[in-house]
């Protein structure tokens, strides 16, 4: 990543750089790993595994050592790889191999980001569930001399935190994840099912007062995966782990459930429970109850929240299923649209899938794949908080909601959000959303604070995450700090690189700057600064020229 400046600034340094990078990370790391480097080619090199497995667990050491190397460094002088992985046929001429198993793989480390690792679908078919690592899939890619759309995803490395935040749990508090309930039916599509009742297991101990707890995202990093209860723990800072497993058959519902003591794996609590079908909510109030009792000691006067309203049960299912889709590519978002709606026909009082089909429009609407529709976002927020007023994701919603339709009423958002955080202390979007309202208010110290917050709720979140705490960390004017956060390979979303060009140019990086500028372009030729000012409502005029003046300096249009 920025070969021309570093050789431009001090070729010899760069040169002795790389060659000490290469002699002390990357050609060892291979070698141990069973690869062969097949040849240097300026500021790239082509490496072959004969395990997909090795590859990857050769990108994510090199660029876990890279980073490290580079932790003392200036920011001008640190030096960070982009890596692409591609399973497929080669070509061999001598020592030499070609073909489009290679092409892909080029293509791959171009659209990678800097510090980040993509791989192709056939690459994430064979390593799935062998590598202890998590995936995002970024949709099918058209690359460059490549006939076919390629199924692009990228690498989440392992536990990777947000800049100075320290420990995932504050100290002295009770501290619980639940991990991903496993489907025990013979029907794979119940799999949503027993996702859901997790989900709503994390929502329901969210609320309860004095109880920290790790966010649905965060814990679903581990679905499908071998791993120790402890490790997991550990790496996301609680000292209780709930795991269980559901087998669902005709009318019938058996959930097993075991609260476990992290510190030494021991069960504080383990139970079965068989049910008729149309009583699994009630089951779930149950579940809760029985954890808050179990912990009484280390939550001494803490209440389960009050017994949720039964919804359909066919409206669930629907709904279940979209709320999952909605968070991961923007295929699958307009794919959850008409489960949602559906729900909401089914049931027109069930506020959690009017809820949640707000959300999918809002998601919608931030990555920029479809045309603004706050108004049906309001609307249905506004319904959800209407029919449930203890719904703390319809708050959080409608808060977000206000600031951005148009009108920017920050006063309705930031009213939203405290009722959102008073319901659920532990919602991390809140935070990370109440961050985005700190900058607009000129607020950068609280907001990081309020963007630290979030990610020790979800230490494993989605992109958007680092990409408004990147936004914060400008703001704050920590721009290497938003910089590093780009780095993590984390903030890959449609428009979030207008942030990494800004900081760039403010640390006098300009060609970088206008190379991420470039990329922003190709994706979203309709971005102009002025049209982005025009959405974005800052209390003082003097904040926004502070990010238009960095927009500017990178090169992007006016």
């Amino acid at each position: 990543v920025g070969y021309s400046r570093l050789m431009g600034a001090d070729e010899a340094g760069t040169l002795a750089a790389l060659k000490q990078r290469r002699t002390v990370i990357l050609e060892p790391t291979v070698k141990t790993l069973g690869g062969r480097i097949v040849k240097f080619m300026g500021d790239g090199v082509l490496i072959e595994f004969a395990s997909a497995v090795n590859a990857v667990k050769a990108a994510v050491e090199i660029q876990g050592k890279f980073a490290e190397a580079n932790r003392d460094l200036a920011q001008e002088r640190r030096i960070v790889l982009r890596i692409g992985i591609n399973l497929g046929d080669v070509i061999g001429e001598g020592s030499d191999i070609y073909g489009d198993g290679v092409n892909i793989a080029a293509r791959l480390e171009a659209i990678a980001e800097p510090g980040g690792i993509a791989v192709s679908g056939t690459v994430n078919d064979h390593v799935a569930g062998k590598v202890e690592l998590s995936f995002d899939e970024l949709g099918e890619r058209m690359l460059k001399n490549i006939q076919k759309p390629v199924r692009v995803f990228r690498v989440i490395p392992p536990v990777k935190r947000a800049a100075d935040q320290g420990p995932g749990m504050p100290p002295g508090r009770a501290s619980i994840a639940v991990l991903p309930f496993t489907n025990m039916s013979s029907d794979p599509e119940q799999e949503f099912f027993a996702d859901g009742l997790s989900e709503d297991l994390i929502t329901d101990l969210s609320k309860v007062n004095g109880l920290f707890v790790i966010a649905r995202h965060s814990t679903f990093a581990y679905k499908g995966k071998a791993f120790d209860i402890r490790q997991a723990a550990r790496e996301l800072g609680v000292n209780y782990v709930v795991e269980g497993s559901v087998r669902r058959a005709a009318s019938r519902v058996r959930i097993t459930v075991q609260l476990i003591d992290a510190s030494d794996g021991s069960h504080v609590w383990a139970d079965r429970f068989d049910r008729n079908l149309e009583d699994i909510f009630a089951l779930q109030d149950e579940v809760v109850r029985t954890i808050v009792g179990a912990l009484a000691e280390a939550l001494p006067g803490a209440h389960a929240p009050p017994k949720r309203r039964a919804p359909n049960l066919e409206a669930y299912d629907l709904f279940v299923r979209g709320r999952i889709l909605s968070m991961q590519t923007p295929e699958r978002n307009l794919a959850a649209r008409p489960l949602l709606e559906r729900a909401c026909e089914l049931d027109p009082d069930f506020a959690d899938a009017h809820a949640w089909l707000a959300m999918n429009l809002l998601f919608g609407w931030m990555y920029c794949y479809q045309d603004d529709t706050s108004e049906q976002v309001l609307a249905l927020a506004r319904r959800a908080v209407a029919l449930d007023a203890g719904n703390a994701d319809a708050h959080v919603i409608l808060g977000y909601v206000l600031i951005f339709n148009g009108a920017g009423d920050l006063d309705g958002g930031r009213e939203q959000f405290g009722i959102a955080l008073k319901l659920n202390p532990n919602h991390a979007d809140a935070w990370i959303f109440l961050a985005d309202l700190e900058v607009l208010e000129g607020h950068p110290d609280e907001a990081v604070r309020a963007g630290k917050r979030a990610f020790q709720l979800n230490p494993h979140p989605p992109p958007y995450y680092h990409w408004l705490f990147s936004y914060v960390l400008y703001a704050a004017r920590r721009y290497d700090d938003a910089v590093e956060m780009f780095h993590d390979g984390e903030a890959q979303v449609i428009g979030s690189q207008r942030i990494l060009a800004a900081a760039l140019a403010q640390l006098g990086r300009i060609e970088e700057a206008r190379e991420v500028a470039g990329r922003l372009m190709r994706a979203l030729p309709q971005f102009t600064v002025s049209s982005w000012s025009r959405t974005v409502p800052f209390r003082d005029r003097r904040d926004l020229l502070h990010f238009v003046e960095g927009y500017r300096k990178a090169g992007l249009p006016e």
